[in-house]
């Protein structure tokens, strides 16, 4: 019996947009890279806790390849790959025989993540590791409550739905991994403004890729929006938390 097709939440085509005007916005020098700085020096510290030096490596979103430098380093033949650029997460990898494999804040705009995961286990050898990270349940409190004052009576999806620790241990547990963990930790960061945070956003490639995003928002819903942000603000600053959810397994 044919598996059923996952149902059609993010716009393939818009994800991809979102990820090129990302690399375009990452070429500036002051380009905000907190999210992605955190899950690489998380990444680098479960490597190291677990003793896990890979001779072979697939990076997925190392956008500014600090994560595949700091692998080089060590020895390890790093192979990096960017959605932006081609590379489909929901097909076959055309490689495979790795000792790691991590994603970096790609897998929560993917339409089948279930299919995306086994296929990076099925990209790793036997005793390769995965490490997955991306934004989780929990994220964005503040904005997704001023989207909804801006909205009224008539709500539109603007930010997408996000896997909690619960059900991504039981993803990473149904798709096969050997020691399946799953767990979150938050980051707080603080804005100036509604504008700073959502600029933020689209420069580290979190813009909005659903298939159903709603109408725009016009001149008074945003005004609106603004003013629910920042009465958020404490000393003129709006603290947002990111709850940062990692996925981790090993091919038995």
């Amino acid at each position: 019996m044919a598996s059923p097709t996952p149902p059609r939440i993010f716009d393939p085509a818009r994800r991809i947009a979102a990820r090129r005007r990302m690399l375009r916005a990452q070429e500036a020098p002051d380009a905000p890279r907190y999210l992605l700085d955190d899950m690489i020096e998380d990444v680098l510290e479960r490597l190291a806790f677990l003793r896990h030096q890979p001779e072979r490596a697939l990076l997925i979103g190392d956008t500014a390849g600090v994560l595949g430098a700091q692998l080089e380093s060590r020895g390890t033949h790093v192979i990096s790959v960017e959605p932006a650029r081609g590379f489909d997460e929901e097909a076959p990898f055309p490689v495979g025989d790795f000792d790691f494999i991590a994603s970096l804040s790609t897998l929560d705009t993917v339409n089948d993540l279930p299919g995306a995961l086994v296929h990076i286990r099925n990209a790793l050898k036997t005793g390769g590791l995965m490490i997955a990270s991306f934004p989780g349940a929990g994220s964005l409190p503040v904005l997704r409550s001023a989207m909804l004052a801006a909205d009224g009576e008539r709500p539109a999806a603007r930010i997408h739905p996000l896997v909690d620790v619960r059900a991504g241990a039981q993803l990473v547990q149904r798709t096969g991994f050997a020691n399946p963990v799953a767990d979150s930790r938050h980051l707080d960061v603080a804005f100036r403004s509604f504008s700073r945070a959502v600029a933020d956003l689209r420069a580290q490639g979190h813009s909005n890729v659903l298939v159903d995003r709603g109408e725009p928002l016009g001149k008074a819903a945003r005004a609106q929006a603004e003013q629910a942000y920042r009465a958020a603000a404490v000393d003129g600053r709006t603290v947002e938390r990111f709850e940062i959810l990692t996925l981790s397994g090993w091919r038995g």
